[in-house]
């Protein structure tokens, strides 16, 4: 029995999106979506989502369980590497001084970013620990909702 792969592959993304979309997150999938998005005023979190099993098994259930807080950012979006290009590449440029990684997550605010997660700061931990450097994050920097 052959797998068509590509079948596979859209399946496997399909999930991942649905996963960050039932967990509150926008999907921008074009580079005018994440410019419109990233410069509006206040916070903003951005999930850069990726097919690895360490977004799977930690980054996206730290998203999921991170925004039940009493501080968030205003703004949940994230962005889907290796599937939009464009998007990925204009939400990166915002992310100075940081190399790309995936996935990871970036807080910005007003368009400037403030801090990132990155990858090696998620693969190899537990979700708990991400979820954790996520709201000392929010306490720092998102107001009270």
């Amino acid at each position: 029995m052959e797998m068509d792969f590509d079948l596979f592959m859209n399946d496997v993304v399909r999930q991942a999106r649905q996963e960050m979309e039932i967990s509150g997150y926008k999907q921008l999938t074009s580079a005018e979506e994440v410019e419109g998005t990233l410069t509006q005023k206040g916070t903003t979190l951005v999930m850069i989502n990726s097919v690895c099993g360490c977004a799977g098994g930690i980054a996206r259930p730290a998203a999921a369980h991170a925004v039940h807080y009493d501080k968030r950012p205003d703004n949940l979006v994230t962005v889907f590497a290796g599937q939009d290009k464009e998007a990925t590449a204009k939400a990166r440029s915002y992310f100075t001084g940081y190399p790309p990684s995936s996935p990871s997550f970036a807080l910005l605010k007003d368009g400037e970013i403030l801090t990132m997660v990155e990858r090696h700061e998620i693969e190899g931990h537990d979700p708990m620990s991400v979820v954790n450097k996520l709201q000392g994050y929010f306490d720092e920097y998102c107001e009270e909702v």
